[in-house]
């Protein structure tokens, strides 16, 4: 069988299990695997990531300094936008088919014994996150990496993740989400997510609402944890716009970092990489060392971001944002400002019904011209015409479209009218995958073709 035959039915393996939407707050059963596995997660420097926006973007720029540092690094983030080996990076690629097949092969024999104490005991099997994090964890170790920039699921204390221990504990913002499953105020979704902060680790934090950054503080102290807050201990203090992305100017925790090219759009992009080096200044020199020149030039130079403000096409421009929460769709709104120069958006927009798509639309309506409404190709997703009424319900114009394709084409050929006007495709991580993958095959960047 080839590896790429292999490493998709690990996929489906996976995906026989409970759901990733099905999140029971249990991290013993992903310890207990672990534990016969001989704990993989304890062979390499751990950097554990939580927040509700940005996290993804933070753990890529965090993986892309410590590499340029010249270390092996590992990278576990979630959701994959195309293909679920995106989830494991190894030095920076994707995990090799061959290597995610050989990690699964030593796992499996493990998998029925942990499921059959569950069962003894009337508890559920182990879930599809709790074996993709086990099997992060191992291939990691195979690899093996120096260190494991790993991004929690949700929330933090239970979460599988938090099996490894973070020598830094690093929090994006903090806002709403998920309050089903981690609470409905900031106090009580920051005390969920404060649990991966270990005993001496070294935690940096972006800006907070203050009843976040005083659980945060509280908890970090009760683990003797050192603690630092973008704006008092670090910051960004500088950035301008350049061809493809911004130069920043970082006030990190060891020194200045002045005019670093970050090739990413949007300013929160810029707090993101300020968080990332203040998060590698604690790694490697426990906040004491300043970060060589060339490294964190090649650390900023080499961050992607996919899927975040992702450029897919040009004549018309065409870009792409996961954002898929209000949180997410206001930084993208004040980008499409900040960050371009166009009188007009198209907006296609896709959402998921277990997700806020008033709170989406009431941040990115303003921001556009037209809407474009469709649905992403999940069970989950939001009905089209649902979208449209609660855009046109805060005056905003929209129209229908029954897939991506079709909702894409007509953005396009709207935006292709002018010179002045633009697409963004957003509301969904779904939907971005779907969009990355659209793009591709029908070669935006070579303009549009009626």
């Amino acid at each position: 069988m080839s590896d790429r035959k292999r490493a998709d039915a690990v996929y489906e393996a996976l995906l026989s299990r409970a759901g990733e939407r099905w999140v029971q707050p249990r991290k013993e059963r992903t310890a207990r695997i672990l534990e016969l596995l001989d704990d993989p997660q304890r062979t390499y420097r751990v950097v554990h990531i939580t927040g509700t926006n940005g996290k993804t973007s933070t753990a890529r720029m965090i993986e892309s300094l410590v590499r340029a540092h010249g270390l092996r690094t590992g990278l576990f983030t979630s959701p994959h936008l195309e293909r679920f080996t995106e989830r494991i990076m190894i030095d920076g690629e994707p995990i090799d088919d061959g290597a995610v097949a050989d990690a699964w092969d030593e796992i499996e024999p493990f998998v029925s014994i942990v499921d059959a104490e569950l069962e003894k005991t009337g508890d559920a099997p182990l879930t599809f996150f709790e074996l993709l994090t086990v099997l992060a964890f191992v291939a990691a170790s195979d690899a093996p990496v120096d260190v494991l920039v790993l991004e929690v699921g949700m929330g933090g204390s239970w979460d599988s993740t938090n099996t490894a221990d973070g020598d830094v504990a690093v929090f994006a913002p903090i806002a709403i989400d998920h309050a089903d499953r981690l609470g409905d105020t900031i106090a009580a979704i920051a005390e969920v997510k404060a649990g991966i902060i270990k005993e001496g680790a070294a935690v940096v934090s972006a800006q907070q609402p203050a009843e976040a950054a005083e659980v945060l503080r509280r908890v970090a102290s009760s683990k003797n944890a050192t603690i630092a807050f973008e704006g008092e201990e670090f910051g960004l203090t500088d950035q301008k716009l350049a061809v493809g992305g911004q130069l920043l100017t970082i006030r990190g925790l060891a020194g200045a970092y002045v005019e670093e090219y970050l090739p990413l759009y949007g300013a929160h992009q810029g707090h993101n990489a300020a968080l990332a080096v203040a998060a590698v200044e604690s790694l490697i020199g426990a906040g004491t060392q300043h970060i060589a020149g060339d490294i964190i030039t090649d650390g900023l130079q080499g961050a992607t971001s996919p899927g975040r403000l992702q450029l897919l096409g040009i004549a018309p421009t065409v870009v792409v944002d996961a954002a898929h929460n209000p949180h997410g769709a206001k930084a993208l709104a004040q980008s499409l400002d900040d960050s371009f120069d166009f009188d007009e958006w198209g907006l296609v927009l896709g959402v998921l019904a277990d997700k806020d798509a008033a709170g989406i639309i009431a941040e990115l309506a303003p921001a556009v011209s037209h809407v474009f409404a469709t649905a992403p190709e999940s069970e989950r997703a939001s009905d089209a015409d649902v979208i449209a009424d609660l855009v046109e319900s805060t005056g905003q114009r929209a129209t229908v479209h029954p897939t991506l394709a079709d909702a894409a084409d007509a953005a396009r050929e709207w935006a292709a009218s002018s010179d002045r006007r633009a697409v963004v495709i957003a509301g969904s991580i779904v939907l971005a995958g779907e969009a990355i993958a659209l793009a591709e095959e029908e070669d935006w960047k070579s303009g549009w073709r009626a």
